[in-house]
């Protein structure tokens, strides 16, 4: 028997999935949902806020931190090798008076979060996207063509139904894009990060990137230097996140108990390198910090790392081509990224069929019990009532008592 199904048996949960995933996919598909090139579309306001030591430096701290996350989520893992995760593992470690309402929270909490990620990825794809399109026909100077807001919509549309029809395929379909996503990033990750600045002349200096402090108030409005780095940091808490995807894949995972874990530092470990070294190249390669931002710029003053990469390639081959190839590279990640996200979605909406039934028994017995609880005939009966005798006659009514009480789904 499996490490990972022994584990379990011994918690009293039943094996419900095929356990398919080796640690090498469990890891790909964990590394894809961080992305290397992830920070791409906050770049540009990170370093608009409070300079480039902010956004540098911002990152060594994060990633500190996040480390100690991430270690306690992988011991935590290793106990509890279960599909459902969070929300299982709150469960558990709340006790039995607050972990019911502890794992409800959770599995909301999750939810929305994962929602939300599909949603990021598909705006920055779709973003980047455009970007490519505008250099190849000839950027905004030059009568490129910038999508309007409609076809911007649709792209994102399409990026999310593309996802999720990925999703519908078995999980092997999805480990080996993980597979090609894992290659794809570290291999383009180094293409981007050692190209660019060997591209791009001149590069800013070291002072520049790694002590320069600068607040933007006639741009930004903020002119409180803690709220600016606060802001300026938003980038890296928004690239160090998605590491728990190895928790969600558990159960289909070998040696789940050990593999889980390991995904899960190893992804860490992978994105902090490259994730700075990714935003120390983008620094470097800067050659007009005010330009940037200039609406009437090559790329509209949409995306600053765009702008950034064609002013590398423009200024050395007189050419955009090295710059949509670039961007080519990013958009993939993005798909990629997109693609796991919601991999580790369906299986945190899905959870187990009863876990999901409570779940959505809740959002119902929201919706329905208000009308119970203020009707005429009701709010009669409870006036005659009091105590105990008022409790028992609202457990009579599961919906009434679910409402108010979401531990009594449990």
């Amino acid at each position: 028997m499996d490490s990972g199904e022994k584990r379990l048996n011994e918690l009293g949960y039943k094996q419900e999935l095929r356990r398919e995933m080796t640690m090498f996919k469990t890891l790909a598909l964990t590394f894809s949902s961080m992305a290397v090139f992830t920070g791409t579309p906050l770049y540009g306001a990170s370093l608009q806020y409070a300079g480039p030591a902010s956004l540098i430096w911002g990152w060594v701290v994060v990633s500190f931190f996040t480390w100690f996350v991430g270690l306690a989520m992988a011991e935590i893992c290793s106990s509890f090798p279960t599909t459902g995760s969070l929300y299982f593992w709150a469960a558990h470690m709340a006790g039995p008076r607050w972990g019911p309402f502890a794992s409800w929270c959770c599995a909301w909490l999750e939810t929305i979060g994962l929602v939300s990620g599909i949603g990021a990825q598909a705006y920055s794809a779709a973003q980047t996207l455009q970007m490519i399109i505008l250099l190849s026909t000839g950027t905004n100077k030059g009568g490129g063509y910038f999508a309007s807001r409609s076809i911007f919509l649709c792209m994102y549309i399409g990026f999310a139904l593309v996802w999720a029809v990925l999703n519908t395929f078995a999980l092997k379909v999805i480990a080996y894009l993980g597979i090609i996503s894992i290659w794809w990033q570290v291999l383009g990750g180094v293409v981007v990060i050692i190209g660019l600045p060997l591209v791009a002349r001149p590069t800013q200096s070291a002072s520049y990137v790694f002590t320069h402090f600068e607040l933007s108030p006639e741009s930004t409005g903020i002119s409180s230097k803690p709220y600016a780095v606060i802001l300026s940091v938003l980038l890296s808490n928004y690239c160090l996140y998605g590491y728990d995807t190895a928790a969600h894949l558990t159960e289909e995972t070998k040696g789940a108990d050990r593999t889980g874990p390991t995904a899960i530092l190893s992804s860490i470990g992978i994105i902090t390198f490259f994730g700075w070294a990714y935003n120390l190249a983008l620094t470097f390669s800067i050659k007009d910090p005010n330009y940037l931002y200039d609406l009437n710029n090559e790329t509209a003053g949409a995306l600053v790392p765009a702008q950034i990469i064609y002013d590398a390639f423009h200024g050395r081959f007189h050419s955009s081509t090295g710059a949509v190839i670039y961007l080519c590279i990013i958009w993939g990640s993005f798909f990629f990224c997109g693609l796991a996200v919601t991999t580790s979605a369906a299986r945190v909406v899905s959870l187990s069929p009863c876990a999901h039934a409570r779940i959505c028994a809740r959002l119902t017995s929201f919706c329905f019990s208000f009308r119970f609880m203020h009707s005429p005939e009701t709010m009669e009966s409870h006036s005659h009532q009091s105590g105990d005798e008022s409790i028992q006659s609202t457990k009579s009514h599961p919906m009434l008592y679910g409402s108010v009480h979401p531990l009594a789904y449990f």
